[in-house]
């Protein structure tokens, strides 16, 4: 056995242990589950450690707390949580479109117009697949056209 053997395993692993142990001897069973709940809200990388069952035990561990229909409710109010930010970014990337179509020269422009050209620019990704032909055809059968396309 080498010296870095020694003290890269042997005395890891024991101090790893007095570590668990003390660990063990502050918390209790419940404060630790507590604890490992609690972990499921944490917002790092992007709620990765989300875990419903592990917020449903929470909200077992506090049963005077919350009823079964506030269980449900916790569920909703979760779920809005984590959808809330992605929301958010969405509305955020319109408003970006928005600021770049609606200049000084389209300010005049209708609200379907406008509603038709913020779509285009915010979905750009959803119609790269789209071929031209089919997108003049369509926009052919909405309306009688002064001129041919």
């Amino acid at each position: 056995m080498t010296n870095q053997h020694h003290f890269e395993v042997v005395i890891f692993n024991t101090v790893l242990d007095m570590q668990i142990q003390e660990f063990g001897d502050r918390f209790s069973e419940v404060g630790t589950e507590l604890i490992e709940n609690m972990a499921a809200m944490s917002p790092c990388e992007s709620f990765s450690s989300f875990d419903k069952s592990k917020l449903l035990k929470l909200s077992e561990i506090y049963k005077n707390d919350f009823d079964d229909s506030e269980r449900v409710h916790l569920n909703r109010l979760l779920k809005l949580t984590l959808v809330l930010p992605v929301a958010t970014a969405t509305v955020e990337r319109c408003f970006s479109a928005m600021k770049l179509l609606k200049t000084d020269l389209r300010i005049k422009i209708g609200d379907n117009f406008m509603n038709g050209a913020l779509i285009c620019s915010v979905e750009k990704e959803a119609l790269e697949n789209e071929k031209t032909e089919n997108i003049i055809t369509r926009f052919r059968k909405m309306k009688e056209r002064r001129g041919e396309l």
